[in-house]
């Protein structure tokens, strides 16, 4: 297949692009790396950047800021920054690629253990979050042509532990394989609709 991964560049995408790099013809991407770059929060881009791939048979998305600080400082931007960028960046690429997508291909998204095991400053991520889980549950209904979306919800990498452990304290890191066979699952198994949990 050819897989597009987008945010191949970040910890998430790395294993992906490894994972599935042996059988699959990868294309990388992100917003200021890769083999091509896309702004996804911008619809009108998304859809030139399928343009210009051409063909392709499944799309993996490791990409997506959130705001992190105290709920007391959030404001109503900080809240829309998580929501174009996470959320609707993401949204875009099933948006702009559900008509373009191989028959049968798959769109994978990708979310985070926030919104089912919050911690503090964590509230723009968990509302990003949930709302993928929703929007992947729904959009399966309404796909055409055998397309799917999932959803990979991993938790603390431990690749990404000496950087961000401080902000997860008492969670159990998960392991890079781990991570790798769920994004596996979704893009090579038949599952749609699906919230893939890698705890």
């Amino acid at each position: 297949m050819r897989v597009i991964v987008i945010g191949a560049a970040g910890d998430i995408g790395g294993i992906v692009c490894e994972t599935l790099g042996g059988q699959h013809d990868i294309i990388k991407a992100g917003r200021t790396t890769g083999d091509i770059q896309v702004d996804i929060s911008d619809l009108g881009a998304v859809r030139d950047f399928y343009r210009d791939i051409g063909a392709f048979d499944a799309v993996v998305s490791c990409a997506g800021d959130v705001a992190f600080e105290p709920l007391s400082n959030f404001t109503q931007e900080s809240f829309m920054h998580g929501l174009r960028q996470k959320v609707m960046g993401q949204v875009n690429l099933v948006l702009a690629g559900r008509d373009v997508i191989a028959e049968g291909g798959s769109f994978t998204l990708t979310s985070g253990v926030l919104d089912r095991d919050p911690v503090p400053m964590g509230t723009g991520a968990a509302t990003a979050n949930g709302a993928l889980a929703g929007f992947v549950k729904s959009a399966a209904l309404e796909m055409s042509r055998g397309v799917r979306v999932n959803v990979v919800s991993p938790g603390l990498l431990k690749t990404s532990e000496r950087r961000y452990g401080a902000w997860f304290p008492g969670h159990k890191p998960v392991l890079s394989e781990d991570v790798g066979r769920a994004y596996r699952k979704s893009v090579e198994g038949a599952l749609t609709g699906q919230l893939i949990i890698v705890a």
